[in-house]
């Protein structure tokens, strides 16, 4: 049997994507706030006093990974966890000022770190590229809840994964 050829497998690429994007993220933004992490953060600035869950679906993070994540940042002192006055076994989430402060010198060196993770691509090239990883990105999210997508999503993936 013949070996197959890996640059047409869209997962082995991704792979190697996110291998180029860690070690971009540790030599270029940071080596003890993690790209989710950093997610997290920049949630809680767009929309201050969300609860856990909510975080995770935002920034596209399981139950368990979410939980870990905001368990690390509190240890770091970078959010702070307040009961919800409507609701006393929520809590909601908001960033302290160094989780601030955090957010936005990574803000800085992130920027930094795309330009140069893209420069391979012209500027309309890595519209494009981010557009299309997108689409697969919130497919691939919506097929995690198999209630959440329509019959037909789900029945295209499943025929497009055993041809």
């Amino acid at each position: 049997m013949a070996a197959v050829d890996l640059t047409t497998h869209p997962g082995h690429l991704a792979r190697r994507l996110q291998q180029a994007h860690y070690l971009l993220w540790n030599t270029m933004v940071s080596e003890e706030i993690t790209s989710p992490q950093f997610a997290v953060l920049n949630a809680l600035v767009a929309e201050p006093g969300l609860d856990q869950r909510t975080v995770g679906e935002r920034v596209g993070l399981d139950r368990s990974t979410i939980a870990e994540v905001i368990s690390r940042l509190g240890r770091r002192g970078l959010l702070d966890k307040v009961r919800d006055p409507q609701d006393g076994r929520r809590f909601l989430l908001r960033l302290t000022d160094d989780g601030l402060r955090t957010h936005r010198k990574l803000t800085v060196r992130t920027a930094r770190m795309n330009q140069v993770f893209l420069a391979p691509l012209s500027a309309a090239e890595q519209s494009v590229f981010c557009e299309l990883i997108q689409r697969v990105a919130d497919a691939a999210e919506e097929l995690r809840n198999p209630a959440e997508p329509p019959a037909e999503q789900r029945q295209a993936f499943t025929n497009s994964t055993h041809t």
